[in-house]
């Protein structure tokens, strides 16, 4: 019982670690204020269930958003070696559709790696989170791991819904963790978005899973698989930039708001 306690403990933290350098949550048509330093949610008090259909409300929020609709392979480099992902529009096509528009808008080149919990800080396999846009500028003395990427069109944060697809189900799940296992699941080298304790805050910043995190899952959109180049992400360390990100694959697949 005893050990019991402890790996939940660690867990927890982990899992803390992780939010509190999400990105900062959504404020507009928000009931709740939620500080930009963001609290944790532990996977292990959620007691949310599938819901069967998607609200009117967030229709409308992905109405306005990019869509992958198959596959895409994005290619992104690291200190001068490449890291292949394959993302899946399939099982996650609003968080796939933001993550493969923001790398052919090319937010993500110059970004760093804020916040690595890994082999190279000495700690036990975790997460290499990076994507904040405020990263960009070396001189930024703010806190990292709260930025979201600004849509120049509007001049407005851009945030997607939590989506995650159970097990076994044609489509995703949106704005509330599941508790059924998921289609993707936190396996070594899985692509996921970080977020606030608000489900409908993830933006840009995502992170690489340098572990089995099944605690993680049905609470974060794993979104993608690194195919090749688990090796480069196990030596990012945290500062690390990325060199550019490139879709090599399936743009074709990515479908505008209106398309």
């Amino acid at each position: 019982m005893r050990l019991e306690i402890t790996k939940f403990l660690v867990a927890l933290v982990m899992v803390s670690a992780l939010m509190l350098n999400g990105c900062s949550a959504p404020q507009a048509n928000s009931d709740t204020s939620i500080a930009a330093e963001n609290t944790t949610q532990n996977p292990a008090d959620t007691t949310a269930t599938q819901t069967p259909s998607v609200s009117t409300k967030e229709s409308n929020i992905m109405k306005g958003l990019p869509r992958l609709e198959g596959k895409a392979t994005v290619v992104m480099a690291v200190k001068g070696s490449p890291i292949t992902i394959e993302v899946d529009g399939n099982n996650a096509p609003i968080t796939a559709g933001n993550f493969v528009d923001l790398v052919q808008k090319g937010v993500y080149d110059g970004l760093s790696f804020h916040r690595v919990i890994g082999p190279t800080t000495g700690q036990d396999p975790f997460v290499a989170q990076g994507g904040d846009p405020q990263s960009k500028d070396p001189k930024f003395s703010g806190n990292l791991g709260t930025g979201s990427f600004i849509d120049p069109k509007t001049g407005n944060a851009r945030y997607i819904p939590l989506e995650i697809t159970p097990k076994g189900e044609k489509e995703p799940v949106y704005s509330t963790p599941i508790s059924k296992p998921p289609e993707l699941r936190h396996t070594v080298g899985a692509l996921s978005m970080a977020r606030s304790q608000m489900p409908d805050s993830a933006s840009s910043q995502f992170y690489f899973a340098l572990a089995d995190l099944a605690f993680l899952d049905g609470n974060y959109a794993v979104f993608g698989y690194v195919t090749e180049g688990m090796d480069v992400v196990n030596k990012i360390d945290q500062g690390d930039r990325i060199d550019s990100a490139k879709v090599t694959k399936g743009a074709e697949n990515l479908k505008q708001p209106g398309e």
